[in-house]
């Protein structure tokens, strides 16, 4: 018996790295699986059937079940028919795994709109349009049977966006939303029985070879293979997870983190009162106090992330 016996799954960029190793796993844990890649290069450039097609045939050969989606996840109609798909396919859907994305690294005053449109339009709405046509349909379904659906959505953030990264503006910003949007879907859809949880996984893909340098040699431990980030990923698509949602997990190496949004770090009052700038320019010491106003170093660089 397998974590995910009987569940019917959708993995966005599945063909290769993280999105792979999500597939791999969640096929040897029994989920009947649409594979959807786009088949782009890492810079969202170009298309291509043959990866998600291979993906399929080999999570076949595995002995598992699962058909291929050359989709484009960012398109309105691609992610209703995505969606549809499965529940043709399979008569059903039970988790949504939202992992497609592209990386266009600029400096601000380097990056063109384009390199912005590009990263935001894959990540953000790649995320929102199967989302929103996932979430449809299960709000129907709890309808129609009165009972929760017991479904699940995993989104792809990074530390990029929840720590920040020079040189990724458009990435991290996009990064930073997927964040919010688990939080906001987890407190949405619960009625429903539905939960959202984003991961922040870090791995070595095509997208982040130049970081993450070659595989280690012999039986040492690879701290960036993609695999690592997989488990959690599963288990949050569980049954297991039911008491799980709006949360957000960091995914690398041997580690799980559990991640705090934004909380007031300290603050300062003046009662029933309007502050002035003066008054402020004073008070200001009692609100940062020695600590630092200035952004540090990425405090985790070894995490920077792709799928």
């Amino acid at each position: 018996m397998g974590l995910l016996d009987g569940k019917v799954a959708i993995i966005t960029g599945a063909a290769r790295g993280i999105g792979w190793a999500h597939a791999k796993l969640f096929a040897q844990e029994g989920a009947r699986l649409v594979i959807n890649d786009l088949g782009g290069e890492w810079d969202g450039v170009g298309e291509d059937t043959r990866p998600a097609a291979q993906a399929c045939e080999e999570i076949k050969q595995m002995g598992g079940e699962a058909v291929p989606n050359f989709a484009n996840v960012a398109d309105e109609e691609g992610a209703r028919s995505l969606i549809q798909q499965a529940i043709d396919t399979f008569g059903k859907l039970d988790v949504l795994v939202c992992n497609a994305g592209i990386l266009r690294d600029k400096m601000s005053f380097n990056m063109e709109p384009q390199d912005w449109d590009a990263v935001i339009n894959v990540h953000l709405r790649g995320h929102f349009l199967p989302i929103h046509y996932a979430a449809a349909y299960w709000r129907e379904r709890n309808k129609a049977t009165g009972q929760p659906c017991n479904a699940s959505i995993l989104l792809t953030s990074s530390t990029s966006g929840l720590y920040g990264n020079a040189g990724q503006l458009n990435y991290g910003a996009a990064k930073a939303g997927i964040a919010a949007m688990a939080i906001i879907l987890g407190r949405e859809l619960a009625k429903y029985g539905v939960r959202a949880n984003a991961i922040a996984p870090g791995a070595r893909t095509r997208l982040t070879e130049g970081t993450f340098g070659s595989i280690p040699q012999g039986d040492a431990f690879d701290e960036m293979a993609p695999e690592n980030n997989s488990p959690m990923v599963a288990w949050l698509a569980s049954d297991d997870s039911l008491h799980v949602t709006g949360q957000v997990f960091g995914t690398s190496g041997d580690r799980v983190s559990w991640f705090e949004g934004w909380h007031i770090r300290r603050e300062i009052v003046k009662p029933q009162a309007r502050w002035t700038p003066e008054e402020l320019r004073k008070a200001t010491q009692e609100l940062f106090g020695s600590d630092p106003t200035t952004p540090q170093d990425f405090p985790i660089g070894s995490w920077r992330e792709e799928k």
